[in-house]
C-alpha cells in the first residue's frame, strides 16, 4: 500500500509517496480501504508550519476521506466490513463540549488519510448516506461539520432568521446550503459577480461583492432594515471581524470558523462594545454533530459543492490548485 508523507513547515515539496506493509486493526480498530478525500486549509498550515495543534513527523497528512470497512479488529461494534464510511477528524470527541482531552486529530496528532488503506477508531466512524458517492462523501468530515456546529450551536436557527455567509469556500457553502434547509434567509459576501451568480444558484437570497462595497455591513444593515442579521459564520479573521460585530442583530452570534486572513490585525474596542453578541470560536465538530448532520443530508438529498477531482497520484497538484486557484467549492481526491 501507498501513503503520502510529510514534516509540518516543509512546505509542498515535503510531500512525498511511500510504500508499506498492509496495516492490521487492534481491538476496536477498523482497517478502511481510502477511494477519495477532500482539502482545507488545515492541509496547508501544516505544511507551512502555522498550523496550532501537534504534528506527529512524519504524518500522514490530510483530515478528510471516505472509504469501505475491509477488516476489524476485536471488540468492534459501530461498523462492519463491507460499510461505506467516513471519520470524525476529531475522532474521540463523540459528543458533549469540546475539550482538550479530545484534540487527537487526523492528519495531525493522529495519521490522517492521504492513504491507500488507513487504521481508524471505531469511535470516530460515521455511515456515508446513500445518495452520496465516496468523492462527495469525502467533503463532510471538517467543513461540513464545523458548518453545522457553527449554525447549531447556541441560538437555535429559526425559519425567517437570516445567516450572513462569507466567500464560497467549504465552510461557507455547507453553511448556505444547512441554513436553507433551517428555512432561515442567507445574505452572502464574494469577490466576484461570477461567484455571486453561482450562489444565488445555490440558494442564498442577497449576495454582497466586498470588492465593490468595501464597506459591507452597512449593505447587511441596508438589507435587514437596519436590524442586522442573528448569525454570522466568519471565516475571515480580525479582518473581517470588526465588520460582522457590526452587522449582527442584539443578541446575534457569531461563529468565528477561520482566521484567514492577517494574523495581527487589530479590532476598534468601539465595536466590540458598540453591540451585544455572542462570539464563539468553532473546533470542528463531534461525531453527534456528525451523525445529526448526515441525517439532515440524507433527508433533504443535499449533495456537496465539489470545485474540481484530481487522482491519487496527482495529490501533490491538488495541493498546489488548492493553495494558488481561485475555488467554488471543494477540491477532491480520488482513488475511484
Amino acid at each position: 500500500m501507498r501513503s503520502y508523507h510529510i514534516d509540518k513547515g516543509s512546505g509542498l515539496s515535503g510531500l512525498a509517496i511511500k510504500e508499506h506493509e498492509m496495516p492490521v486493526p487492534g481491538s476496536r480498530e477498523v482497517l478502511v480501504r481510502v477511494r477519495a478525500n477532500s482539502l482545507n486549509q488545515r492541509e496547508l498550515m501544516v505544511m507551512q508550519g502555522t498550523y496550532p495543534w501537534p504534528v506527529l513527523p512524519d504524518v500522514v497528512p490530510v483530515s478528510d476521506g471516505a472509504g469501505e470497512v475491509v477488516s476489524v479488529g476485536s471488540d468492534v461494534t459501530r461498523v462492519h466490513i463491507g460499510e461505506r464510511v467516513m471519520c470524525a477528524v476529531l475522532p474521540y470527541w463523540t459528543d458533549g463540549p469540546f475539550g482538550w482531552e479530545y484534540s487527537k486529530q487526523l492528519g495531525g496528532s493522529m495519521n490522517g488519510l492521504l492513504t491507500e488503506y488507513a487504521i481508524l477508531p471505531e469511535e470516530g466512524m460515521v455511515t456515508i448516506p446513500e445518495h452520496l458517492s465516496f468523492a462527495e462523501a469525502a467533503t463532510l468530515p471538517c467543513a461540513a461539520v464545523t458548518a453545522w456546529n457553527a449554525l447549531t450551536w447556541g441560538r437555535q436557527i429559526s425559519a425567517g432568521d437570516t445567516v450572513l455567509t462569507m466567500g464560497s469556500g467549504g465552510v461557507s457553502l455547507f453553511a448556505l446550503q444547512f441554513s436553507k434547509l433551517f428555512g432561515a434567509r442567507v445574505i452572502a459576501t464574494t469577490s466576484s459577480d461570477d461567484k455571486a451568480q453561482r450562489l444565488k444558484a445555490l440558494g442564498a437570497d442577497e449576495v454582497i461583492n466586498y470588492r465593490t462595497n468595501p464597506a459591507w455591513h452597512e449593505a447587511v444593515l441596508e438589507l435587514t432594515r437596519g436590524q442586522g442579521v442573528e448569525r454570522v459564520i466568519e471565516v475571515g479573521g480580525a479582518d473581517t471581524l470588526e465588520q460582522s460585530i457590526k452587522a449582527t442583530a442584539v443578541e446575534g452570534q457569531i461563529s468565528m470558523v477561520g482566521w484567514l486572513a492577517n494574523t495581527s490585525s487589530t479590532i476598534n474596542i468601539r465595536a466590540l462594545i458598540g453591540n451585544f453578541f455572542t462570539l464563539r470560536r468553532i473546533a470542528l465538530g463531534n461525531r453527534a454533530h456528525f451523525l445529526a448532520m448526515n441525517r439532515a443530508i440524507s433527508q433533504h438529498r443535499l449533495k456537496p459543492v465539489i470545485d474540481r477531482v484530481f487522482a491519487f497520484d496527482d495529490a501533490i497538484a491538488a495541493h498546489k490548485y488548492y493553495a494558488e486557484q481561485p475555488r467554488f467549492g471543494k477540491v477532491v481526491i480520488s482513488q475511484d
